[in-house]
């Protein structure tokens, strides 16, 4: 792993709503969750987690994402229970001294609030876990990297609902950001740190 600087660790949306049985409920949550909780647990006060907000109403929406919620109308606010967009209770004990991060995209980069909040904490490093792989993690990640930051991706801390995307999006990331990006699991992480 090499010297790791000031590092964060970034995990992504571990919310109810893909944990609970809602049409966005992702099974494979269950099996990644204790190594996200051993590291949370471990170093809460370096810990963020994003939560991915929907609308209130599919109209409060730019461009397609309108589209999306009008598709997805039963994750809007409107039809939600609002605890569903929290983080599971597991991880939620956690806060504070660990952080939330709300976004209303994929990407949690989009308006510049959380990279200006790592920059003023002298952040290099960001560990990703959470889910899914192929969607919010893959547009973290890839914002991580062109902001300039090294990224450590814990494979056994991240999740899709589908192994085929899965193995796809971690070939992807390895092959093509192998200079950016570093795959480990989790115990190789940990123990790294000393």
């Amino acid at each position: 792993m090499g010297e790791i600087g000031e590092w964060r660790h970034l995990c992504v949306d571990m919310q109810r709503m893909f944990a609970e049985d809602t049409p966005w409920h992702v099974p494979w949550m269950a099996r990644i969750s204790p190594q996200i909780e051993e590291l949370a647990g471990r170093y809460p006060s370096r810990t963020i987690f994003t939560r991915f907000v929907p609308p209130q109403h599919a109209d409060a929406m730019p461009g397609k994402w309108r589209d999306y919620y009008r598709k997805w109308w039963m994750m809007t606010g409107e039809h939600l229970p609002h605890g569903l967009v929290e983080l599971t209770s597991s991880l939620a004990s956690h806060v504070p001294p660990a952080r939330y991060f709300d976004k209303r995209t994929y990407s949690p980069w989009i308006d510049g609030r959380l990279h200006t909040i790592l920059q003023s904490e002298r952040v290099d490093t960001l560990v990703i876990t959470g889910g899914e792989t192929d969607v919010c993690v893959l547009a973290a990640t890839l914002g991580a990297i062109d902001l300039g930051y090294r990224v450590i991706m814990l494979k056994d801390a991240v999740f899709s609902s589908a192994d085929d995307t899965y193995d796809a999006s971690l070939e992807l990331l390895h092959d093509r950001f192998s200079v950016q990006l570093e795959l480990m699991e989790t115990v190789e992480f940990l123990s790294g740190l000393g």
